[in-house]
């Protein structure tokens, strides 16, 4: 019975650590996000994949972040030099995900996106973070499968609870 007991508290522990830490992500990402861009749940976002439905994944992170690993079928975007004309090629009605490491420098994209006339915009709530927390699959540059993601430096890195820190 005292094993069992103790059992039981560990696996409390464990669950109660991991609603904390995901709260404390959820706080953060509160206080980043202007909620100007309808978010999309990565287990949203695998199912629409899954589906067979057409969606257009912009990741809009530097190339040295999208280098180490990114979602399989995500086009790069690098945050820092875009502009609207980089996605002239795609319709405007085309069902558009934006994501960065958290979904703060992707929400700015959207925003742009939905100003330039874009009508089906959503943010990856979380980011590639959440993705990979959730246990979804990342590649590398030459498309290969990978644990290891960008977190953009030491501090942002604490969000990031599985795979392999890159900084």
């Amino acid at each position: 019975m005292e094993k069992r007991t103790f059992a039981s508290i560990v696996i409390l522990f464990s669950c109660l650590q991991f609603a904390w830490a995901q709260t404390a992500f959820d706080r953060k990402l509160e206080s980043l996000y202007r909620n100007s861009v309808a978010t999309i749940t990565a287990s949203e976002l695998s199912a629409l994949m899954n589906s067979g439905t057409p969606v257009v994944l912009f990741d809009i992170r530097s190339a040295e972040e999208f280098e180490i690993s990114h979602i399989r079928t995500a086009n790069f975007l690098d945050y820092s030099s875009f502009n609207t004309r980089m996605v002239d090629k795609f319709k405007k009605d085309s069902p558009i995900i934006v994501y960065c490491s958290v979904g703060y420098r992707s929400e700015r994209v959207g925003e742009k996106l939905k100003s330039a006339g874009f009508k089906n915009v959503k943010n990856l709530y979380g980011g590639i973070f959440q993705w990979v927390n959730e246990g979804h699959t990342v590649v590398n540059k030459t498309n290969h499968p990978t644990d290891s993601v960008h977190t953009y430096n030491r501090n942002w890195s604490q969000w990031l609870t599985k795979g392999i820190k890159v900084y």
